[in-house]
């Protein structure tokens, strides 16, 4: 009897897997990538084989997690606590928490702060009520929603597209194709439905996206505007608020929401979703899947992100500001302008090649001498292609800088 060849599912998790290449398996094993780290001060670590190394892979870039006030904090949490306080958030809270989305209603004035365990449960929680027109801020047209999803947008937007699309269609588009977001726009307003876009602030990889002028162009068709911020939350901007609430003038639109890392830049651990009224807050927190089913932050690291929300308020992070923006300007000059996001206010810079092996090549020349990046090939990168991303800190010196422009000259040299 002959056996039928039975084809492999088609779907996004198996399309991922057969497209990726081994370029991250030989990452791993030629330590590109993976670290064990056993322990640092300020940007040096240490690693498992007893090395020391530069590190520019934590997405940390004002180093607050380090700040004596949050180590502080934490251990006093856990002396009163113990180490988690195991139930989900609505049915009963540590009072750090409700100081937390207070202290976050401070940084982003005119808005009601909910705070999540990660950025992809505020995501999880947030976009179906959204969707639904759950959230009295945000109306939804008779017809439903259309999601409209940047190709580029973060993968943990992107993962949801199966939850979506039981309350409207999902389509995607390009930010530099306007005339086909212009287009899936007319389409969406032509069903009578709500066109929702979904964008980053800043891009994971690079790029700044122009949110005030994409709201600008999102508004006449009656669309709302999701901005997840997790990589611009406190790098710049009054207290912190970060790229895309500095964006839009330090406040937030009609037709706006924002969600926003409390585990990057601000220091500590979350996620945050800023809406416009206390109506949206009390929805999100009644029926917001990962609030009522889902357990909250250990109560030690909720104490520390509360420091950290302080920090913001009390001047610390205007000064680190500061340092994280001098040293882009270095490093820009260090490597001439060569890079991927040079002179942008962005704390990502990449060493981009056209070639994979290229890009592997240089990431071994860079862990020799003892500098650390995050090595990126296909599909988190177009497919042949590599890239080297330096996370800048403000905890960075200027000798550290040197030392990782010097192991990747050559390499830019060559490009």
């Amino acid at each position: 009897m002959t056996q039928k060849t039975v084809a492999p599912p088609s779907n996004w998790v198996a399309a991922r897997i057969s497209k990726t290449s081994d370029m991250l398996d030989r990452a791993f094993d030629r330590g590109l990538t993976g670290h064990v780290i056993t322990e640092r001060n300020g940007k040096q670590v240490r690693l498992a084989d007893d090395s020391t190394a530069i590190e520019f892979v934590s997405c940390s870039y004002l180093g607050l997690e380090q700040h004596p006030e949050l180590v502080e904090a934490a251990h006093d949490a856990l002396r009163r606590f113990g180490v988690h306080f195991s139930i989900a958030r609505n049915r009963a809270r540590p009072a750090y928490l409700p100081e937390l989305e207070d202290l976050l209603g401070e940084i982003y004035p005119g808005t009601r702060a909910v705070v999540f365990g990660t950025v992809s449960s505020a995501h999880l929680g947030t976009l179906p009520l959204l969707g639904a027109g759950a959230l009295p801020s945000y109306p939804i047209a008779a017809g439903g929603v259309t999601f409209l999803v940047e190709k580029t947008a973060h993968a943990s937007m992107q993962v949801l597209r199966g939850v979506l699309e039981q309350l409207g269609p999902v389509r995607r588009f390009e930010l530099n194709n306007p005339d086909g977001l212009t287009a899936e726009l007319r389409a969406a307003a032509a069903a009578n439905r709500t066109p929702v876009v979904l964008v980053d602030g800043v891009g994971s990889m690079g790029g700044l996206v122009d949110v005030r002028a994409l709201h600008d162009t999102v508004t006449p068709y009656g669309g709302l505007l999701y901005v997840d911020d997790a990589h611009g939350t406190s790098i710049t901007g009054k207290h912190g608020a970060g790229y895309a609430f500095e964006a839009f003038g330090g406040e937030l639109p009609p037709g706006v929401l924002i969600t926003g890392s409390l585990s990057k830049a601000f220091g500590g651990i979350g996620g945050v979703a800023l809406v416009r009224d206390e109506a949206d807050l009390l929805v999100l927190r009644k029926f917001a899947n990962p609030l009522v089913f889902g357990q909250s932050v250990p109560v030690p690291m909720l104490a520390a992100t509360v420091a950290a929300a302080r920090l913001h308020l009390n001047g610390e992070v205007a000064r680190r500001q500061e340092l994280l923006w001098s040293n882009a300007a270095v490093f820009d000059e260090l490597t001439n302008g060569a890079l991927v996001n040079a002179d942008l206010r962005c704390p990502i810079r990449g060493a981009h090649f056209d070639d994979e092996e290229r890009a592997f090549a240089a990431g071994e020349r860079l862990r020799d001498a003892g500098v650390l990046i995050l090595p990126a090939f296909y599909p988190t990168v177009a497919e042949g292609t590599g890239l080297l991303r330096f996370a800048l800190s403000s905890l960075h010196t200027r000798d550290q800088l040197a030392a990782a422009a010097a192991a990747l000259a050559p390499a830019l040299d060559g490009k």
